[in-house]
């Protein structure tokens, strides 16, 4: 029997706190796509040089929401590097047979956020519409 997507994407994050490289080839397909605000659909093996090498920062993932939908999970995380700097994401993992054929990552916060509470800070154009 295959993991549901959240089991899997859970696993996917606890490879990146212990360094598992291999646990997280073993989870990526051959298929896989990663797309990030700074990374458009980029392959497994691009993933595996680009992205992996934050794995060594890591040192922990606190979730905050987490839902599933078909073969797709949902998960808000706090985490937190070995530097001390906690940031929040968002990720859509998409999920066949097991394995990551698909992941898209949201980010942009930083945990305490750097704009003080009910205030806005202009985006010169660069952001939401």
């Amino acid at each position: 029997m295959n993991a549901s997507p959240l089991a899997v994407a859970r696993t996917c994050l606890q490879a990146y706190v212990e360094k598992d490289r291999a646990a997280i080839e073993a989870l990526i397909a051959d298929a896989y796509h990663f797309t990030s605000p700074i990374d458009n659909a980029l392959d497994r093996k691009s993933y595996i040089e680009i992205c992996w090498p934050n794995s060594e920062t890591m040192a922990g993932f606190e979730l905050i929401h987490q839902a599933e939908d078909g073969d797709r999970a949902f998960i808000v995380y706090e985490g937190r590097n070995l530097a001390g700097k906690t940031f929040r994401n968002c990720e859509v993992h998409t999920v066949r047979d097991g394995r990551l054929v698909a992941t898209e990552v949201y980010f942009g916060w930083d945990i305490p956020h750097k704009v003080p509470d009910g205030q806005h800070i202009g985006s010169d154009g660069k952001g939401h519409a």
